[in-house]
Order: structure tokens, then C-alpha cells, then sequence
């Protein structure tokens, strides 16, 4: 019986173990870290070892001994879980078990785990929070960790997530149908609207991202001037469409591939880079090769922010015209973001075609591509350049982006995006000079970004000598305060109309207690 009782009791455990010797025989009990059933395997030794002791005399000493044993390591266990609890406590909780679960399975089942690459959070190391809801400014994962939100859906929750103006409006064009696959009259009303406040778009076309946006653009502008070549920026992203994966920044930046494997050489012999904010290098092309189009980002938001001269854009529009060439901007982030009327409002430089998203569908899948009516017109089935697609045009995403544009066209809407991203980026940077950390940045209107860095950063070359393990570390004690930030060195950051200057507050005061810390 002593051999049996002195050797009774191993409980295993995650974590550290408190290990003793009773009667020549060895226990240990799992410390830090132990499951809640662990816990009741521990006290329901203790008290079978209690009644142990009063049912047989020979072995009382011992099993009264394992039971004390048993007693003061779970005491020590407990002390450490408090002082665990009182740890996470201090830091609002913060715990992402729920989501860890989640992305374990989806990465079995998607690639990655994820639906874009960017959210995998590859470049800022850990897991990714996996979200439950969104509401306004804010977001909740499915941990119930609240988050300030400066994604905003990668920029379309220009007005907050979820507004209820926007809910009421699709949910009374649910009741009507969600696709027709025919023409409707909500189509019109979003394009007098687009048509309205963009400069360069007397005609527009709707499709279903950004990218395809984009990929109808590049098939107009080559059949509009008979040419092929097309010159790009380095950084710049225009989705993921063949010929604009060379030196294309976000996701490919982020990953560490300056191309993706599988274009052909052929699909991108006709894409000629150049270096953004630099009008020789421009030129320097135009010269040697017969361009269909100049295509940039006028704003950059996907190798982080990285803001025009004036002058760059003045010097584009009078080169392209010199040289018979076709001026693009790709405002599919910018475009209602940074000016009603977009960059080419902000600047007030007018391209000749101009490719949309995000923003114009209020939250739901959109893209469109519109300029010239001359160049328009060449768009089947007014003209002889093919595009088509069986959700463009959908009645839901027609209306959330109507909605979304009334809100935006009410007065003093662009003032509070300015004012409050403005305060955000200052105190951001204030924080990090404060700190000792050479960190960069600005802001225009509801757009923003740094860079981990002394900077200025006028171009991908620049930004490229940011310190993004700095950044990493800096971005996972961001959120685990409860501030939601693009999880990339290389990608803007958004506000929305439903911000407050309680909600900035909180973020430059949490980017304070990081920084003194980082």
C-alpha cells in the first residue's frame, strides 16, 4: 500500500511543473498554464487522497503527505494563473484563442488560410485576429476583442462599417432581388453620380473589383491608341492582373516576390517601369517606345503612403500629351477618399481615363473604369473592345455606393476626415520622436501612413528602407491595445466619418505606451 499511495499521483501539464518527494516516491503537478480540467483532476487528488488516509492507518502519513503536496503546488499554480490573469488583465484581456482555432483550420482548407495575402499577416508575424462583426469605427473578433479599425475593409468603409442609412437602403433592394443580370435604373443613378463629381469621366463602366477594373482599362487604352506599351510605377499596384505584376508593391512587396510566378514573359514584355515622382525617368521611356498609356496610382497607398508633387502629375499630363500617349489614374483607393471628385480633384490634374472601386460600392464588391466619352465608346458594345460580366452592375452594390456618396456629398464630411486623420498622423509621429524612432508619414484627408524610417520617402526605393521588424513588433502591441493597423509596412491606413477625436485619442496615447516601450 505505501508503494501504491507513494506512487499514485503524476499529474501532467502544460507549462512549469512542481515536483516533490513523498516516501521514496516522486509527484509532479502541473503549474502555470493548467487547462480548468486539469484544475479539477488536481483537487480531486487531494481529496481522494484525504479520504484515503482515514480508510487505511498504515498508509495515512503518506497520502496525508501527497495530499499536502498536491495542496501547496496548486496553491502555487493558482498564485501564478492570477498573477497571468492579472497580466492580461492590465493589458484589456487580450486573448485570441477563438481565432487562433479558426485560422489553424482555415489554413488546411484555403491557401494561406486566407482569401488575399495580405491578411495573413506574413509580415507582421503571428496569427491573424479572425473578425465576427463590425459596427461603425470599430471591429470585434470573434474573441470579443474590440478593435479601433484603420482598414475600414482596405478603404471602402469610408462612412463606418455597417452604416444604418446604407443597411435600410439593401435591405429594401434585398426585397426587389440582389441580381438581375440585366439593366436597371439604380445603374444610371450611380453613374450621373460618378459622372458628377469625377473630372475626367463623361462615360462610365461597372464591373466587380478593382482589378478587373483595371485589366478593362489596360484593354481600352491599347485598343483606344493602336499601342502596346504601357508604363507603370515601381510600387504601384493595379491588382493582380498579368501585366501589372513587375515591381508592383503591396501583397508582392509584403511577400518578398518582385514577381509572381506563373505570368509569362509575354504578358508583361509591353510593361515598362519607371520611378514615381521622377519625370526623367518618365520621359526617358516616352522617348524609346511608342506608349499607349501612362498608369500610376496618384496618390500611392500600396507601397505604403506616398504622396505626389504637384509638379510630378502637372509633368505627366503635358508629357503624355507631347508624346500621344493616354494618362491613367488607377483611384480605385483614392478616388472619393481623399476629395469627393478623388486626386484629380485634390491636384487638380485630369487624366484621361480613370479606374474606380472600393469606395463607390459602399462596402460591397464594385470596380469601374470611365474617361473620355471619345475613348468610352470604343467599349463594346458601343465599340469593338470587349468587356463584359455577369454581377457588374448589381443592384446591391449600386446602392450601398449611392448611399455611401450622398453621405460623403453632405457638407463638412471632408473636413473631419482631414481633421481627424491629421491630429492621428501628427500624433503618431510625435509619439515616435518622443520615443527616439526615426518614423516618417503624412496624411491627406481620410488617407495616412508611415514609414519606420527617417525618411522623406518619395518613391518604392525609399520606402524600402524602412525598418519593418521594428514595424511588426510595433503593429502586434498595437493590437494587442486594441488598434486595428493594415498589417503591412508597405500599405495605407484609412479613416472613416464614424471616428471620433476620443477614438484618435486612444490610439496616440496607446502608439505613446508602445513606442516608450518598443
Amino acid at each position: 500500500m505505501k508503494t501504491e499511495t507513494a506512487t499514485a499521483l503524476c499529474v501532467a501539464g502544460a507549462g512549469a511543473c512542481a515536483v516533490g518527494v513523498v516516501a521514496g516516491g516522486a509527484f509532479a503537478i502541473a503549474g502555470q498554464g493548467q487547462r480548468p480540467g486539469l484544475r479539477r483532476s488536481i483537487a480531486t487528488a487531494a481529496a481522494d487522497a484525504q479520504v484515503s488516509s482515514t480508510s487505511s492507518s498504515s498508509s495515512s502519513a503518506v497520502t496525508s503527505s501527497v495530499a499536502a503536496g498536491v495542496l501547496v503546488a496548486a496553491a502555487g499554480a493558482g498564485r501564478r494563473r492570477r498573477g497571468a490573469r492579472a497580466l492580461r488583465s492590465a493589458r484589456g484581456g487580450y486573448e485570441t484563442t477563438k481565432s487562433e482555432s479558426i485560422f489553424n483550420e482555415a489554413k488546411t482548407i484555403m491557401p494561406g488560410g486566407v482569401s488575399s495575402p495580405v491578411r495573413a499577416f506574413k509580415s507582421v508575424g503571428g496569427n491573424p485576429v479572425v473578425f465576427d462583426r463590425v459596427k461603425g469605427a470599430y471591429a470585434w473578433d470573434v474573441d470579443n476583442n474590440k478593435y479601433i479599425d484603420y482598414v475600414g475593409t482596405w478603404g471602402p468603409a469610408i462612412i463606418g462599417h455597417a452604416d444604418d442609412t446604407v443597411l435600410k437602403a439593401l435591405a429594401a433592394q434585398m426585397e426587389k432581388g440582389t441580381s438581375f443580370g440585366a439593366p436597371c435604373a439604380l445603374e444610371n443613378e450611380l453613374a450621373k453620380m460618378v459622372i458628377e463629381a469625377v473630372p475626367s469621366v463623361e462615360m462610365v463602366r461597372f464591373c466587380n473589383s478593382g482589378t478587373e477594373a483595371c485589366m478593362g482599362m489596360l484593354r481600352l487604352v491599347r485598343a483606344f491608341t493602336k499601342r502596346d506599351a504601357v508604363i507603370k510605377f515601381e510600387g504601384c499596384y493595379h491588382g493582380h492582373g498579368d501585366a501589372f505584376l513587375v515591381q508592383a508593391g503591396s501583397g508582392v512587396a509584403t511577400l518578398g516576390l518582385p514577381d509572381s510566378p506563373g505570368v509569362p514573359k509575354g504578358a508583361t514584355s509591353g510593361t515598362l517601369c519607371a520611378q514615381y515622382n521622377n519625370l526623367s525617368s518618365v520621359e526617358e521611356l516616352l522617348k524609346s517606345n511608342e506608349v499607349a498609356a501612362v498608369i500610376l496610382e496618384p496618390v500611392v497607398g500600396n507601397s505604403g503612403f506616398i504622396p505626389p508633387t504637384k509638379e510630378f502629375l502637372v509633368g505627366l499630363r503635358e508629357l503624355t500629351t507631347k508624346y500621344g500617349a493616354l494618362l491613367v489614374f488607377d483611384e480605385v483607393m483614392t478616388g472619393f477618399r481623399i476629395a469627393y471628385g478623388g486626386a484629380q480633384e485634390h491636384f487638380g490634374v485630369t487624366p484621361d481615363v480613370t479606374t474606380m472601386g472600393k469606395v463607390i460600392g459602399g462596402g460591397l464588391p464594385v470596380g469601374a473604369y470611365g474617361g473620355r466619352k471619345d475613348i468610352m465608346e470604343m467599349v463594346a458594345p458601343a465599340g469593338p473592345m470587349y468587356q463584359a460580366g455577369t454581377l457588374s452592375g448589381n443592384p446591391l452594390a449600386m446602392t450601398a455606393g449611392i448611399e455611401t456618396l450622398k453621405r460623403l456629398k453632405q457638407s463638412g464630411s471632408y473636413e473631419h476626415l482631414d481633421k481627424i486623420t491629421s491630429k492621428l498622423i501628427n500624433g503618431i509621429l510625435d509619439a515616435a520622436k518622443s520615443a527616439g524612432h526615426q518614423v516618417c508619414g503624412g496624411s491627406i484627408s481620410g488617407m495616412f501612413g508611415f514609414f519606420f524610417c527617417e525618411g522623406p520617402v518619395t518613391c518604392f526605393a525609399d520606402a524600402t528602407k524602412s525598418d519593418t521588424e521594428k514595424f511588426a513588433k510595433w503593429h502586434r502591441m498595437m493590437l494587442e491595445r486594441g488598434v486595428y493597423l493594415a498589417p503591412s509596412q508597405y500599405e495605407a491606413g484609412f479613416t472613416s466619418l464614424a471616428h471620433t477625436e476620443e477614438d484618435i485619442d486612444k490610439t496616440i496615447a496607446a502608439a505613446k505606451e508602445v513606442f516608450a516601450q518598443l
